[in-house]
């Protein structure tokens, strides 16, 4: 194999472990960076509405239970607050937010008024205010009305800073998303939707809505009135809040004030997204291939909806892929064989000025010039086809689509193939046996193997050690991920093999 082409592969792999996150907790979406507006070096972000070391106490903080037919919702009695949210159709996921919809602080203590089919109320009061909140469910789709009144019950005039928490982001290593990365806050300013770190304070102002999200799901607040601060706080290096904080509340003796925000919690499905409010669909985003990664997931659900089976989409629209990537690919194979075929004559040229490199170089660019051969000719349709290979890791990883589809053996498109496990664990690919990358990898041996030439010397070692070093990496690398992916991948392989054996035996 030529070296240019095992450097750019290698490069490549480097780069997805890397951008996945898969050996260290890098972000994986590009985000850009804004300066923050209305703040100043002499302007502190406001404090977080609870304390870190209370965080891990809410684990054991009384709760009450919100149920129906699509969904349980778990609440924090004395903060008025949603714990978690475990979504029924989807395999029961768990979607935790802490404490969201927190509002005020830890210092308020609310009491259930009643929890019925349609509402949830909850009620605190004190000397010199009462506060009520009331979460009103839809019937129809995961969408949630909230309205706050506080009611002024001081002799004095009140002025209260209350913020709202949309909920907090784990980033701890006992938390599974962490591992995908998928952890992004959302806020619609006034110009254009941002995607920003949860690890970093950050402040933004006049904001249309904010959201953030996990692997598969999201959580999105909007304000209906009023101007109100996206605000994240970062508690540890490990846990960040997220919320909202209002203009300042004046009130004057007996008078109130009435908050209303209407809240999304459920998959990050644009179809679903965009038919409740369209400017909320700014949530589903894949980063800096966002464009690219939209179209293949549309594709993908052309295909599903037609086969009415994920498995089959995937593999179409790996063969769709493929056809329309066909020019480049055939592009580089015929690159790499003509390089190949140039080999016998370098290695000569190695021989005869093995202690003039300065010669050696220039010999071998005057073989490639005769033979009109560009020596990065492998290399080039390579890179032009990363973005579509980014997009569709991007699409594919995170695609609510996949999450508890079967096909074959596979039991959830979304998890490793998990043919079966095993009653101990193995270093590195742990108790499961997962097939598609045991045969992905043997596929892509297999098609080293093919485009072999005989050589000798450095090159000849260089490829015997590449031909067993690349599978096995790219073994390791997908053996974890969502088998959806692999499935494409695999199937994308045995395409390039069957390609490949074709170009190695033209003349």
């Amino acid at each position: 194999m030529e070296k240019r082409l095992i450097f750019a592969v290698v490069l490549s792999s480097l780069v997805l472990m890397f951008w996945s996150g898969i050996f260290s907790p890098a972000k994986r979406i590009a985000v850009k960076e804004v300066a923050p507006q209305n703040l100043t070096a002499s302007t502190p972000l406001p404090p977080p509405a609870i304390d870190a070391p209370l965080v891990a106490e809410l684990e054991q903080a009384s709760t009450l239970k919100y149920e129906n037919k699509n969904c349980e919702i778990t609440f924090i009695e004395n903060y008025a607050a949603i714990k978690e949210i475990t979504f029924k159709n989807f395999q029961n996921h768990k979607m935790p937010l802490g404490y969201g919809f927190l509002f005020g602080g830890k210092d308020l203590n609310f009491k259930k008024d009643f929890i019925n089919e349609n509402q949830a109320r909850f009620v605190q009061s004190d000397s010199i205010k009462k506060i009520s909140k009331d979460f009103i469910f839809s019937k129809t789709n995961n969408t949630i009305s909230l309205e706050i009144n506080v009611q002024s019950e001081s002799a004095t005039p009140l002025v209260l800073n209350l913020p709202l928490v949309l909920g907090i982001q784990d980033f701890t290593a006992n938390n599974a998303q962490t591992r995908y990365q998928d952890m992004v806050v959302a806020v619609a300013a006034k110009e254009k939707p941002l995607y920003l770190s949860p690890r970093k304070n950050q402040e933004f102002s006049g904001i249309r809505f904010l959201g953030l999200r996990d692997r598969y799901f999201c959580a999105i607040i909007s304000p209906d009135l009023g101007n109100y601060t996206a605000v994240v706080k970062t508690l540890t290096p490990q846990i960040s809040e997220v919320s909202l904080l209002p203009a300042e509340i004046k009130l004057l003796p007996n008078q109130s004030w009435k908050g209303n925000f209407a809240i999304y919690l459920g998959p990050q499905d644009l179809r679903i997204i965009n038919s409740l409010r369209p400017e909320w669909s700014a949530m589903v985003n894949f980063g800096f291939f966002d464009f690219i990664a939209q179209l293949l997931l549309q594709l993908l659900a052309f295909l599903n909806g037609v086969f009415h089976n994920l498995g089959v989409a995937i593999i179409l629209l790996s063969v769709v892929v493929y056809l329309v990537l066909y020019p480049l690919t055939l592009k580089q194979m015929r690159s790499m064989k003509e390089m190949q075929l140039l080999q016998p004559k370098i290695e000569e040229l190695r021989k005869i000025y093995k202690d003039n490199a300065q010669k050696l170089n220039k010999e071998i660019m005057e073989l490639y010039k005769k033979h009109k051969v560009n020596p990065f000719g492998g290399c080039l349709p390579l890179i032009l086809q990363m973005p579509i290979f980014f997009a569709l890791y991007q699409a594919l990883s995170r695609s609510i689509a996949l999450k508890g589809a079967t096909f074959l053996w596979i039991r959830d498109l979304s998890e490793p193939d998990r043919l079966f496990l095993l009653p101990m664990s193995i270093p590195v690919l742990g108790n499961e046996i997962n097939i598609l990358p045991i045969v992905m990898a043997i596929g892509m041996f297999i098609q080293q193997k093919t485009s072999m030439v005989a050589t000798s010397g450095t090159s000849a070692e260089q490829q015997k050690m590449m031909l067993i070093i690349m599978p096995v990496m790219f073994g390791f690398i997908f053996y974890h991920m969502p088998s959806g992916l692999v499935l494409y991948w695999l199937i994308n392989s045995v395409l390039t093999l069957i390609n490949q054996i074709r170009v190695s035996h033209a003349k």
